[in-house]
């Protein structure tokens, strides 16, 4: 039996995932890592190097141990992770710097080159990166080379997290596509570096790493990375990507117009573009997908699955006990009591994640509008329906945004992620859209995406595309109720029409928005 190893670095922990070649997965070991505060420094999100891979290593012992599979039985190995987060190395190709995606220390960088050129350059980059500045990499180094030129000056190289766990374990500095991407600094046409972005940002442009597609091998495992890791030396290491791009894969999203909605702590909707282009409007983001030439428009909902804890833990303590002495799950209990509340939620409106604004990127103050206080329609039954409700019509609204721009007409969804498990939510999303909802059966789609990129790599697929689509294997479908399609077109408006007055009291200052891009500049209320 051959077996292929993904080693996935997300926000909040590192799974090291082992996968047969049918797919299926055979073993996982993960552990939660935070990031470092820097005293001093507001918004500051570095990674921890050193206990980071330290951590990585555990997992892989652990994978390997609990599938009972000895180092022989890795056949390849790829590495993927959280966008957005960067490692700069110095010229002996030591990391000596990191932060994760989280880090938003760089706010006044962002306004400062938003001022200098006028936002032109922020527009540029957009034409032709598909970024903007406020999650890029260039407001993070300038901020360094303001108040670190120590690390500033000694950078020889930058790469993503993926890469640097790939470095660690190949001795090879590169970055894909997918995730390089996401800095701001790589051309979306070109799929390579625009040194000119670094130039006009008054940043140096001779950092930058090579550029290796997704699937295609950067080296092997070094003799120091077989003795940490326990996986085998020479083992080969190939190049895998961003987190979304790789789920995408793994969910077998990778024809021109199939669309996923990622449903986790944030939710992404996810368009594959028939051809490489931006919003002229610079609402949605676009990234290269780990498919060669091929893009996807991604609008973000912030903050959903999150929501949904907040309103579980501090709500729910009688829910959660009577789940745990039935042996289910708190939200399975909660979507069986929503289940009974009629689609429309008594006219309950959630005010949490507006619909995506690449551009001017920010949010009202989170409440519920519409509230009653009769017990028997207003109860945390209704409450918890109407965020599922309210989930959907953002998702929605973003899929419309990206339909404008892009020509695509949607024929169905994969929903995946945390969200999917819930029958009732995947219900209301088939409702509100009007599409035909596909739920799959994996629940690791980015680590089996990674896997996939691991063994084309090493020629044990023929290649990526069709094998994402030979090993989803799906779990449930479900069709829109025609009954309350003009319901919810209906809610769609009036949320929309109140949280354009819900931004207004933001603007006004009577309110705090529940999150705003770094570096953005509102214009201040008459």
């Amino acid at each position: 039996m051959s077996y292929l190893l993904a080693l996935d670095a997300g926000t909040g922990s590192v799974r090291a995932v082992i996968f047969d070649l049918q797919g299926n997965q055979i073993s996982v070991g993960q552990a939660e890592w935070k990031h470092l505060s820097v005293e001093n420094v507001p918004g500051s999100m570095e990674f921890d190097l050193e206990t980071n891979w330290q951590l990585a290593c555990r997992c892989i012992h652990q994978a390997l141990s609990r599938a009972n599979l000895t180092a022989a039985d890795i056949q390849s190995v790829a590495c993927c992770s959280m966008r957005e987060g960067i490692v700069l190395y110095d010229r002996n190709g030591e990391a000596i710097w990191a932060c994760a995606n989280v880090d938003a220390r760089a706010s006044r960088e962002v306004a400062e080159l938003k001022e200098i050129h006028d936002d032109r350059f922020e527009s540029e980059v957009y034409e032709v990166s598909g970024q903007t500045l406020a999650l890029s990499a260039m407001p993070r180094l300038l901020w360094l080379a303001h108040h670190r030129p120590d690390i500033y000056r000694s950078a020889a190289t930058i790469t993503m997290i993926s890469d640097w766990l790939a470095a660690k374990l190949s001795g090879e500095l590169a970055v894909d596509p997918s995730n390089a991407g996401t800095t701001g600094m790589l051309d979306l046409f070109s799929r390579d570096w625009r040194p000119a972005l670094l130039d006009m940002a008054g940043l140096r442009a001779d950092i930058l790493s090579p550029v290796k597609e997704t699937g295609t091998v950067l080296g092997a495992i070094t003799h120091e990375a077989a003795q940490q890791s326990g996986l085998r030396e020479g083992t080969p290491v190939v190049m895998g990507g961003g987190d979304v791009q790789l789920g995408c894969l793994g969910l077998g999203v990778v024809r021109a117009g199939q669309t996923a909605v990622l449903g986790g702590t944030f939710w992404q909707q996810v368009v594959n573009l028939p051809q490489v282009r931006t919003d002229p409007e610079m609402n949605i983001r676009v990234n290269p997908h780990v498919i060669p030439g091929m893009a996807q428009a991604e609008s973000i909902s912030f903050f959903t699955g999150l929501t949904m804890r907040w309103f579980r833990d501090a709500f729910c303590a009688e829910e959660k006990l009577i789940a745990e002495r039935m042996g289910m799950d708190t939200y399975s209990l909660l979507e069986e009591m929503a289940s009974r509340v009629p689609a429309g939620s008594h006219g309950v409106m959630p005010i949490f994640s507006d619909a995506m604004h690449f551009k001017q990127w920010y949010h009202a103050a989170p409440s519920f509008i519409n509230l009653s206080i009769d017990p028997e329609k207003c109860n945390k039954a209704t409450l918890f329906r109407a965020l599922e409700e309210n989930a959907a019509i953002v998702s929605a609204c973003n899929l419309a945004q990206i339909s404008r721009f892009s020509g695509v007409t949607f024929e169905s969804l994969v929903f995946a992620g945390g969200g999917s498990k819930g029958a009732l939510w995947s219900q209301i999303l088939s409702d509100v859209t009007g599409l035909p909802v596909r739920v799959p059966e994996v629940k690791e789609a980015t680590a089996l995406g990674c896997a996939i990129a691991a063994g084309a790599g090493a020629g044990l697929f023929a290649d990526m595309a069709s094998t994402g689509e030979r090993l989803v294997k799906w779990s449930r479908e479900f069709t829109p109720n025609p009954r309350h399609r003009e319901l919810y077109d209906g809610m769609m408006q009036k949320w929309q029409a109140v949280y354009a007055d819900q931004l207004g009291l933001v603007d006004s200052g009577l309110t705090t928005s529940m999150w705003q891009a770094p570096g953005l500049v509102r214009a201040a209320a008459p």
